[in-house]
């Protein structure tokens, strides 16, 4: 199944997406990887936040997927009790499990944030172009052109997580 995670800090960022990425492919194997973005703090007064997109293939079940997800979390020492919106030393979100749509046991895909914010649709349009959205149909190219992305700045860094 092809996966797509969102991964962002602002905490340490530089290092914890490195280090992120690094988890990610001695689980995963490889990785595509989109470019990062700098944007502004979301729903929160904060640093900025370094974003990237990853793609890879597994076997593993979204559940499964979500397991690996918050136990990276927990690694980088994310305090989940947290509020919704605040610093992050490490984010990692599931956007895209193939082309299901779920809504049961935990598990959300596709992810809303993908629609709604440019700090996902931006790298997720890079890395995927012509992937398409399972509920709207279109594909990540086509949503990211209409986005408004004046609102919505993204600021590519030259950060490679290779």
């Amino acid at each position: 199944m092809r996966v797509y995670i969102s991964v962002g800090s602002n905490i340490d960022a530089e290092i914890n997406l490195k280090n992120a990425c690094r988890a990610l492919r001695d689980e995963y194997g490889q990785l595509s990887i989109s470019s990062v973005y700098r944007n502004a703090s979301y729903g929160f007064e904060g640093d900025d936040f370094l974003n990237a997109v990853m793609g890879f293939s597994t076997e593993q079940s979204p559940q499964e997927v979500l397991g690996v997800m918050t136990r990276l979390h927990h690694e980088a020492g994310r305090d989940s009790s947290g509020k919704r919106y605040g610093p992050r030393v490490l984010d990692l979100d599931l956007l895209l499990y193939g082309d299901r749509v779920i809504d049961e046991s935990g598990v959300r895909v596709p992810r809303r944030d993908i629609l709604l914010h440019g700090f996902v649709l931006g790298p997720m349009a890079e890395l995927a172009p012509g992937q398409k959205h399972p509920v709207t149909g279109e594909t990540m190219a086509e949503l990211w052109d209409r986005f408004d992305q004046q609102k919505h700045p993204l600021y590519k860094q030259d950060i490679l997580l290779r």
